[in-house]
């Protein structure tokens, strides 16, 4: 079952972890000095925030997968759609190891599929991949480049 990806740029990272605290009911599953992290079952969220400089905001949307394979099906299906897609094997970003397939909207969105493969102790950033001035994840361009990397499915983490 996929999980919902949302990820903001806030201001100010502890009035907003207050606030999406009290609105989810929740404490972050994840909380750094400069990130958090809900992961919500009801609904299937993957909500994060972080506060790294860039303009508050909606930095991307994404879904989250249980398996290697799952992101495969899903690149596959963004190729269909005719647009860039730039998959990374064995990322960094946000605190996590992940398998990546990012795609830009017709709007410019990006939107990130992601199988997470395990927990990291840096933000991490993709060198060649990201914009720390536009972007508060690990985003691409919207110019980025197709590259193709092979995902096999291993064992089930979170982002």
């Amino acid at each position: 079952m996929k999980r919902f990806h949302v990820h903001l740029a806030v201001a100010d990272l502890e009035e907003s972890i207050k606030f999406y605290s009290t609105f989810f009911n929740s404490p972050p599953a994840v909380r750094k000095d400069d990130y958090a992290k809900w992961m919500l079952d009801d609904p299937r969220l993957n909500f994060a925030v972080s506060a790294r400089g860039r303009v508050p905001g909606l930095d991307h949307l994404g879904l989250q997968v249980e398996c290697g394979d799952e992101l495969k099906q899903v690149s596959l299906r963004l190729k269909e759609a005719g647009k860039p897609v730039l998959e990374q094997e064995q990322t960094t970003c946000c605190y996590a190891q992940s398998d990546k397939t990012w795609v830009m909207d017709p709007q410019g969105v990006p939107w990130e599929t992601f199988y997470t493969t395990g927990s990291a102790t840096t933000y991490g950033e993709d060198a060649g991949f990201a914009l720390p001035d536009q972007s508060a994840c690990c985003a691409p361009s919207s110019d980025m480049a197709a590259v193709s990397v092979g995902i096999e499915c291993s064992k089930d983490g979170e982002k």
